[in-house]
């Protein structure tokens, strides 16, 4: 018989499959049809052939936290740019948020998007808004959203303020089938704020957004989750107070998952003493003790995912430091970001760090990815996690360059990523 494609000598490394092995991978018409050692028979040929000794292969990472610009900001990113990208972080699957121009609250535009992502370099599942134009004022058509191929629900840039509309939301998505994914802020709170209220807040003179904007917002949807009964996955946890609310709640049996971002364990707000705005996102870089707390959310489960909030804004938007939109690009270097602070570090293992990264946001979502299992879609990523290498802003593959990790020496390198068995990225 002949085969697609057959991945040599890899070691394979799947902890939803309990794979930690030097073993192949057969994949034929998009899949994986075999893993292990002899999985060609007599007479059996394939038609590309990856050599793969000393590279670990697992699965393509899921990023459930994603900004694609695309409809109406394509000079900052386009789906396929975004997606390419993607593909050089070894992201294979990732949830777009809904803060597009026009949102995406209407079943029009969610069309839009997937049907432009159908030659993309990752999968993109889409987060339709819970409210028209994120404004709070009038709730969308979740039904009609869903039956249009939206997978999660947020007003992501923004909390729902209504928390009425939040509230129909979440009773509403476990019956479709869908996940809401809260932006948890109290905007009266951080109006106005460009950075952590704190010490660096006051040497520079800036209007900072108190720990408490996130962590009222945070409380909120955890009451919700807890009286209705229902899901609630929180978006980029960045302070010790919302690891703990988390970590309670979950100790309480609700019913709720968070995700943090790599900058949010590897910075710390004194970045922002040299007033670059690219260390400008929202939520805003926290202090020693935050970091701390987010990775210990990490290591003992409180966190379940390692997002991106991948921010993509043109170089001219990030000139001025308190003018600039708030946010990062993160895609291309997360993988890395985890390697080097979290394995390199004795932390966290590879494989803990894959299932944060991969199988736990495949599970919140439900989605077929995560896995290297036998009939599972063949997306997999070839790592070398020992590579070292420079963050260089010239060679990101994504339109928009801000990210705060420019110049970084990182360790842990993708090589080679495939989707649906083609690759669609070497490095």
């Amino acid at each position: 018989m002949n085969y697609d494609v057959l991945i040599k000598n890899a070691h394979l490394l799947s902890p939803a499959d309990g794979l930690d092995m030097v073993a192949d991978i057969l994949i034929n018409k998009g899949k994986i049809v075999a893993t292990g050692s002899g999985v060609l028979e007599e007479g059996d040929t394939v038609g590309e052939l990856i050599e793969a000794r000393g590279l670990f292969a697992v699965p393509g990472l899921v990023d459930m936290h994603v900004h694609l610009r695309d409809p109406g900001q394509t000079a900052k990113e386009d789906i396929l740019s975004g997606c390419r990208a993607a593909a050089a972080g070894g992201v294979t699957s990732l949830l777009a948020m809904p803060n597009t121009v026009p949102a995406v609250d209407s079943p029009e535009t969610v069309r839009y998007i997937l049907d432009k992502a159908k030659d993309a370099d990752a999968r993109v599942y889409v987060a339709a808004a819970i409210t028209k134009g994120l404004k709070s004022g009038e709730p969308t058509d979740l039904r009609a959203l869903r039956e249009a191929g939206a997978l999660g629900l947020s007003d992501d840039g923004r909390p729902v303020e209504n928390t009425k509309f939040l509230r129909e939301a979440m009773r509403l998505a476990p019956k479709l089938g869908m996940r809401v994914a809260a932006h948890c802020e109290d905007l009266y709170l951080a109006e106005g704020g460009k950075l952590n209220e704190g010490a660096v807040s006051e040497a520079l003179g800036v209007k900072g957004i108190p720990a408490a904007a996130e962590d009222c917002g945070t409380a909120r949807e955890i009451a919700l989750a807890a009286a209705e009964g229902v899901p609630v996955h929180i978006c980029h946890v960045s302070t010790k107070t919302s690891v703990a609310l988390v970590r309670d709640a979950k100790r309480r049996g609700v019913q709720v998952t968070a995700e943090t971002a790599p900058h949010y364990f590897s910075l710390t707000e004194s970045r922002l003493l040299a007033r670059d705005a690219d260390f400008r996102m929202n939520p805003p870089l926290r202090t020693d003790e935050d970091v701390r707390a987010v990775i210990n959310g990490l290591l003992d489960g409180t966190i379940d995912a390692i997002a991106t909030d991948h921010a993509p804004h043109t170089p001219e938007e990030k000139s001025n430091f308190e003018k600039a939109p708030n946010g990062s690009i993160g895609m291309e270097t997360s993988l890395a970001v985890g390697i080097t602070f979290l394995v390199r570090t004795g932390l966290m293992t590879l494989s803990e760090l894959i299932e944060k990264m991969s199988v736990n946001p495949a599970r919140i979502l439900g989605i077929d990815a995560g896995t290297l299992r036998v009939g599972a879609p063949a997306d997999v990523v070839l790592l070398d996690p020992a590579e070292r290498w420079t963050v260089d802003v010239g060679k990101l593959h994504g339109k928009s360059k801000n990210t705060p990790f420019k110049g970084m020496r990182l360790t842990g390198r993708v090589r080679r990523t495939l989707l649906g068995g083609k690759t669609v990225y070497t490095g």
